[in-house]
C-alpha cells in the first residue's frame, strides 16, 4: 500500500508539507500543491483513515455532488427524491456513498478539488444540478481524473456517462398537447395562438434543450411564440405573468415552480388561460388547477446513476442513458394518500 512517505519522495518534498497539501493548509504554494497532487495522482494514494474506513466495501467510495435550488422556500422534492434513490442503490450494491454540496466547494480551484476528493476516498462522483456556470467542476469532469456520472448534463467519455430524459422531446410533447387541447375552445376566427414560454435559467444545461423542443412544437402548430427566462423560480414566473401573461392564449413554463406561479398570477389578473409545467412534483396537486405536466421519476434516474458509477468502477466504458417520461394531468386526487 502507498503510505505518505512515498508520495513525499516521489513529490521531492517533505512528509509535513504533503499533510498540509491534503489538509488544506494556507501556507503551500501552488507549485508545491501541484508538485503533490501530481504525485497522489500517479501513486493513486489514499490517505490511512479513509482506506480503512473503505476496507468493508467493495468497489469504493462514491460522492454525491448536488446544487439543490435555492430559489423557493418550498420543499425541494427533487432533491429528495435524487438523494434517496442514490443512496438506496448504494446500499444496494454495498458502495460507500457521501453526500457534498456544491456550496462546500465554494473557492476551491479543481486541484483543490480533487485533493478534497481524493482525500475521502472518492472513486467516482455523480453530479447533480451542474450548470454552465460552474466551471471548476466542468473542468474537473473535463479532466477525467475521477469516473462520473452527469445527471441532464451533455457528457460523455470512456470515464463518463450522461443520465437524464430527452429534455427536448419531453418539452415538445407537453407544449404539443396542451396547445392542442385548447384549440377547441377558441373561436374560429380567433387566428394563431399566442403562447408565453417560461423557461428555466439561461446558463443550465436543460433550458437549452427544453427551449428547443418548445420552438418546434410552436413551429408545428403555427403558434405566436414569445420566450422569457423566469430561471425556475415561481416568484420570478409570477412577475412575468402577471406583466404580459393576460394578453397571451396559453402559457407553457419549463418548470412546475414556475407554473405555480404563473397560474397565481392569472388569479390575480381574475383571467383563465390553460398553463402546464415540467418535473411532476407533488406540490403541483395543490394548486387547484389541472395542468399536464412532465413526471420524471427522479428516484429513478438517482438510482440508474449509481449503477452506472458502478459500471464505470468496473471498468466498463461510459455512455447517455436516456431515461422514460410521462406526460400527465397532474390532479389532487392523484397525490392524496
Amino acid at each position: 500500500m502507498v503510505s505518505i512517505k512515498d508520495v513525499a519522495k516521489h513529490a521531492g518534498v517533505a512528509i509535513s508539507t504533503v499533510s498540509k497539501v491534503l489538509n488544506n493548509y494556507p501556507n503551500v504554494t501552488d507549485a508545491t500543491k501541484a508538485k503533490v497532487n501530481q504525485a497522489i495522482r500517479e501513486l493513486n494514494y489514499v490517505p490511512n483513515s479513509i482506506a480503512a474506513a473503505l476496507s468493508s466495501k467493495h468497489s469504493g467510495r462514491i460522492a454525491l455532488l448536488l446544487d439543490p435550488v435555492r430559489e423557493t422556500q418550498a420543499v425541494d422534492q427533487i432533491y429528495m427524491q435524487y438523494i434517496l434513490g442514490a443512496l438506496d442503490c448504494a446500499k444496494e450494491l454495498d458502495i460507500d456513498a457521501i453526500t457534498i454540496f456544491f456550496s462546500m466547494l465554494e473557492g476551491m480551484t479543481s486541484d483543490d478539488i480533487t485533493r478534497y476528493f481524493r482525500s475521502q476516498g472518492v472513486h467516482t462522483i455523480v453530479v447533480f444540478g451542474l450548470s454552465q456556470e460552474d466551471r471548476v467542476i466542468r473542468n474537473l469532469i473535463q479532466e477525467e481524473e475521477f469516473h462520473m456520472v452527469v445527471i441532464d448534463a451533455p457528457f460523455v467519455a470512456d470515464g463518463i456517462t450522461s443520465v437524464g430524459i430527452d429534455q427536448a422531446e419531453a418539452q415538445y410533447e407537453v407544449a404539443y398537447k396542451t396547445i392542442s387541447d385548447n384549440i377547441p375552445r377558441l373561436d374560429p376566427k380567433h387566428g394563431p395562438q399566442t403562447v408565453l414560454y417560461i423557461a428555466g435559467k439561461g446558463t443550465s444545461y436543460v433550458t437549452a434543450d427544453r427551449t428547443k423542443g418548445m420552438k418546434k412544437a410552436a413551429e408545428e402548430l403555427n403558434v405566436s411564440l414569445s420566450i422569457r427566462y423566469g430561471d425556475f423560480s415561481e416568484s420570478k414566473a409570477r412577475g412575468i405573468a402577471m406583466i404580459t401573461g393576460k394578453e397571451k392564449d396559453i402559457i407553457v413554463c419549463a418548470s412546475d415552480l414556475m407554473a405555480i406561479g404563473a397560474v397565481n398570477a392569472l388569479r390575480e389578473l381574475e383571467v383563465f388561460h390553460p398553463v402546464c409545467g415540467f418535473d411532476g412534483i407533488t406540490l403541483m396537486g395543490y394548486v387547484g388547477n389541472q395542468m399536464n405536466t412532465v413526471q420524471q421519476d427522479f428516484y429513478d434516474i438517482a438510482n440508474t446513476a449509481v449503477r452506472e458509477a458502478k459500471r464505470l468502477m468496473d471498468g466498463e466504458k461510459g455512455r447517455q442513458v436516456v431515461m422514460p417520461h410521462k406526460i400527465i394531468r397532474m390532479k389532487y386526487q392523484d397525490i392524496i394518500k
